[in-house]
């Protein structure tokens, strides 16, 4: 989050992850984040890819997603306009950190469930 020169930022962190938790925390900004770091995707196909998520909601994330420069915001001025969404290079900094997050999760799942492919659906592997 950058600051703004009208209002300085004054918040103090006690450890980093607290910084990257404000950024890509709660549930669904990691989900956003994941299916951008595969390609450019419209708010339609990201609602099909995320079940669950509001429209609201959605459109919630991916404003803060963009304040924070995490990821790209694209209008094409066209009948009817079309917007897309992309991961920014500094966004991709948070790849190695969601890979981890999805392997360590598929080991959870194995570990209580005994097989991970009763519970997670099939998708693209993390």
């Amino acid at each position: 989050m950058k600051e703004d020169l009208n209002h300085p930022v004054h918040k103090k962190y006690q450890v980093g992850v607290e910084a990257a938790l404000e950024v890509m925390g709660g549930k669904w900004k990691p989900l956003i984040i994941y299916h951008l770091m595969t390609g450019r995707k419209r708010t339609s196909e990201l609602r099909r890819l995320i079940p669950g998520i509001t429209q609201k909601m959605l459109t919630t994330q991916l404003r803060g997603l963009e304040k924070d420069e995490i990821i790209t915001r694209k209008v094409y001025h066209e009948i009817p306009p079309r917007v897309e969404y992309e991961i920014t290079p500094y966004g991709m900094g948070l790849k190695p950190a969601l890979d981890h997050l999805c392997y360590w999760g598929e080991e959870h799942l194995d570990k209580v469930h005994g097989d991970r492919s009763k519970v997670l659906e099939p998708f693209e592997d993390c």
